[in-house]
């Protein structure tokens, strides 16, 4: 599991931990950490030109101190203050390496460092470092712990900020690294442990390992029916392709069997492509609203009454009002804004915030699909999805994805494991399914079972 804790947590943790180690160790963990990232982005440190922008806070006084290291291992180290003071002990250490302060960098740097500001930063950055960053525009950047001016608890960008190319965090993720907008500035994100001893963390995501796991795998005593029977009631005469897709996800294996109810022209369509899938009867999850067009209150409707998990997406989305809590609502940032009744752009700039209100209003696991997809359950913790590839935004890979966590909740998965391990799945068999190019949502249905065999053995 990768987990993200807040800046609260980790300046507890630092405090706790300054107090039984020699003053200084935690900034020269850091810096050690920053200076080797630094180095393997360079391949070679001799020689390497090495620009330092440098804030107030230890942030800054991280990356002097990495400074110093690098300077001593042979690279030009310059560093520009972007404000009106600097830690003094880093200051020292880089002067004494050999490194240079100036107010402008007398070359072209082969890479920038950015300690402008860390986690205790406020969002945004000054006119100062804007002009220091407009300077060296192009130039590779590595930011120390986040990139500078992104908002590190929610995830949120709204104002200037450091695009990235890797950043070097110590102790844990934060938010800022796994949530977009911020975490696509982020870059590469490589970790560094200083030893922090930590809480529990309200985001996290998953890893393979995780994910296989919580993966139900059949027993040998298992048949059709005790391994889950997944519903299907997607599609209509007008979009049909929805309900296809829907089973497609559903019918992905890990579900003992798949049941479709829907219109005629559709449900034919459904056993031609998928003629294991059979009619009405007993399940133990439902998928309902993929294409469902005028009649989707109503298939939301008699799903509920057989009292089951449920997985709701699009058209039924907004029909649902609260609970029951074994609901799964699967809205993409435009959907998620009509359900609140705000605008699609404030659902992309805070999907972290808005997950979780959603979630705690409707009392039901919301994913809410993106980049990195966010999936929140009503008491506020969060899983983030970052498998997948850009290839996935595509028609009808949501409806693949709805049928995947129907399965998973046919199979006996709680609500909120089913939705974070499916949107897993579902990026994982995308990537397979594109390797590196461009896909359709029937390719990453196919893909699904190659995902699972990929999985390492719990």
């Amino acid at each position: 599991m990768r987990y993200a804790h807040t800046v609260e947590q980790v300046r507890a943790a630092e405090r706790e931990l300054m107090a039984r180690v020699p003053e200084g160790t935690l900034m020269q963990r850091a810096a050690t950490g920053l200076a080797h990232a630094v180095v393997d982005l360079l391949g070679s440190a001799y020689g390497a030109r090495v620009l330092l922008l440098v804030g107030p806070g230890d942030n800054g006084g991280d990356a002097l101190h990495a400074g110093a290291l690098l300077a001593r291992r042979g690279c030009a180290v310059e560093a520009v203050l972007v404000a009106e003071r600097a830690h003094d002990g880093g200051l020292a250490a880089l002067r004494a390496a050999g490194g240079r302060v100036v107010d402008r960098p007398t070359r072209r740097p082969d890479v920038v460092v950015d300690g402008i500001v860390g986690i205790g930063g406020r969002p945004g950055l000054a006119p100062a470092a804007q002009a220091a960053l407009e300077q060296v525009a192009g130039v590779p950047v590595v930011a120390v712990d986040v990139p500078s001016g992104v908002d590190v608890d929610t995830g949120r960008s709204d104002g200037a900020h450091v695009v990235a190319d890797l950043t070097v965090t110590f102790g844990t993720h934060k938010a800022a690294h796994l949530v977009d907008p911020a975490a696509e500035a982020c870059g590469t994100v490589h970790l560094v442990d200083i030893g922090l001893d930590l809480p529990p963390a309200g985001v996290e995501a998953l890893q393979a390992e995780d994910v296989a796991r919580l993966l139900p795998r059949p027993r040998p005593q298992d048949h059709k029916y005790t391994r889950g029977v997944v519903g299907v009631r997607a599609g209509s005469a007008q979009y049909p392709g929805a309900g296809l897709l829907s089973v497609a996800g559903a019918a992905c294996g890990l579900a003992g069997m798949v049941r479709y109810v829907g219109e005629q022209p559709v449900a034919d369509r459904v056993r031609e492509a998928h003629p294991e899938v059979v009619g009405a009867g007993r399940v133990q999850a439902w998928v309902v609203g993929s294409g469902g067009g005028e009649h989707a209150d109503e298939a939301l409707e008699e799903a509920l009454a057989d009292e089951v998990p449920t997985v709701v997406d699009a058209d039924a989305l907004q029909h649902v009002r609260r609970g029951p809590r074994d609901l799964v609502l699967t809205p993409h940032a435009g959907e998620l804004a009509a359900m609140l009744g705000r605008e699609r752009a404030e659902i992309e700039s805070d999907p972290l915030g808005w997950a979780r209100t959603a979630a705690g209003e409707r009392d039901a696991v919301v994913v809410l699909k993106g980049r990195h997809t966010v999936t929140a359950r009503p008491d506020g913790r969060v899983r983030v999805t970052t498998t997948g590839t850009p290839w996935l935004a595509t028609a009808g890979a949501g409806d693949v994805l709805g049928g995947v966590v129907g399965a998973l909740l046919a199979a006996g998965l709680e609500p909120f494991d089913a939705a974070s391990a499916g949107s897993w799945l579902h990026g994982a068999a995308a990537t397979l399914a594109g390797a590196g190019g461009p896909l359709v949502a029937t390719e990453v249905a196919r893909a699904l079972p190659a995902a699972v065999r990929n999985l390492p053995r719990p």
